[in-house]
C-alpha cells in the first residue's frame, strides 16, 4: 500500500525510468563538444543534464495529471500505473508538483544565459510549452513524434554541444545536427511503442497517434527502422568522413552491441503483439536507449584520438 502524496508515491509519480532518455541527448552533446575541444566547460554541461531531469520530471507530471482529468488512464488503460489514477498523488498536490518542477526547472535553465546568451531563453521557454502542449494538445494530433525529434534530439544535443565548447569556439556543426538527428530518432522507438501498445485505446478516444495513422504493422517496422537508421547514421559520421578525410573510431565495432540489442528487442515486441505484456519491451527499450548512448558517445570520443 502507497501512502497518499508520500515520497515513495512522488518517486514513482517522476518515472525515473524515464531519465535515461534525457540524459542521452547531454551525453552526446558533451562527447562532441569533447571531441572537437579537447576539453569543455563542465558547469553549463552540468546545468544541462540537471535541466533535462528536471524537465523530463515535469513533463511525466503533466502527463499524469491531464490524462487522468481527460479520462485517458481508466480502467482499459494497459500501461503502467499512473500516481493520480491510482491516488497515490491526489491532483491539487500534483498541480503543485507540476507548478515546482517547472519553476525548478527555469532557475536551472537560466544561468545558462551566461554561456550561451539571451537565446537560452527562448530555448528554455519553448521547452516548457511544449511540455504542457505535448498532453493537452499534439499527442492528440499525431505530433508526438515530431516533437521527440526536436527536444529528445535537435534541441538538446545541440545546445549541450554548444555551451560545453570553449566560448571562442561555440557553434554548431553539422557533425552535431546529424548526431542529434539519430538520437531523436533512437528516442522516439520509446513512443512508438508505448502508442503502439495503446492503439485500440486511442483509436477510441480518438488519440490520432502516429500509430493510429500507419496502423500496427507499419509500427513495428518504423520501430525496427528507426533504431537501426539512429545508430547507422552516427556509424556514416563516424566512419566516412562526412566531416574530415578518413574519420574513424576505434570503438566503432561496439555499435554492433547496440544493433543486435534494439532488433532482439524489436523480435519480442512482434511476437507480443498487445496487451500489458508489452510494458516489459519499454524497460528494454529504455536500456537500449541508454546502450544506444554510451556506445555512441565512445564511438565520437574515439575519433579525437
Amino acid at each position: 500500500m502507497i501512502e497518499t502524496n508520500s515520497i515513495k508515491a512522488w518517486y514513482l509519480a517522476a518515472r525515473p525510468k524515464t531519465l535515461t532518455a534525457a540524459a542521452v541527448p547531454v551525453l552526446l552533446g558533451i562527447a562532441l563538444a569533447h571531441k572537437d575541444a579537447q576539453q569543455i566547460q563542465t558547469l553549463p554541461a552540468l546545468l544541462c543534464l540537471l535541466f533535462a531531469w528536471v524537465m523530463q520530471i515535469d513533463s511525466n507530471l503533466v502527463n499524469d495529471y491531464f490524462d487522468f482529468k481527460h479520462g485517458n488512464d481508466d480502467e482499459t488503460r494497459l500501461g503502467p500505473k499512473r500516481a493520480c489514477a491510482e491516488g497515490w498523488v491526489t491532483l491539487g498536490a500534483m498541480k503543485w508538483g507540476i507548478i515546482l518542477t517547472t519553476f525548478l526547472g527555469c532557475a536551472i535553465g537560466l544561468p545558462l544565459v551566461l554561456f550561451g546568451g539571451w537565446e537560452m531563453v527562448i530555448v528554455g521557454i519553448c521547452c516548457v510549452v511544449f511540455c504542457f502542449l505535448y498532453t493537452t494538445c499534439l499527442s492528440y494530433l499525431g505530433m508526438g513524434d515530431l516533437l521527440v525529434l526536436l527536444f529528445f534530439g535537435i534541441v538538446p544535443v545541440c545546445c549541450t554541444y554548444y555551451l560545453a565548447m570553449p566560448e571562442p569556439i561555440q557553434g554548431v556543426s553539422m557533425e552535431a545536427v546529424l548526431v542529434s538527428v539519430a538520437c531523436g530518432l533512437v528516442v522516439d522507438t520509446l513512443l512508438i511503442l508505448n502508442n503502439y501498445r495503446d492503439h485500440d485505446n486511442d483509436l477510441r478516444a480518438g488519440k490520432k497517434t502516429l500509430v493510429v495513422h500507419i496502423g500496427k504493422k507499419n509500427a513495428e517496422r518504423l520501430y525496427c527502422a528507426l533504431g537501426n537508421l539512429g545508430i547507422i547514421t552516427i556509424i556514416g559520421v563516424t566512419t566516412y568522413g562526412v566531416f574530415q578525410h578518413e574519420a574513424s573510431s576505434m570503438f566503432l565495432p561496439l555499435a554492433a552491441l547496440y544493433i543486435i540489442l534494439h532488433n532482439r528487442t524489436y523480435m519480442e515486441m512482434k511476437k507480443i503483439g498487445e496487451g500489458r505484456e508489452l510494458n516489459k519491451i519499454l524497460g528494454k527499450t529504455a536500456l537500449n536507449i541508454f546502450c544506444f548512448g554510451i556506445v555512441s558517445s565512445l564511438i565520437i570520443i574515439g575519433m579525437a584520438n
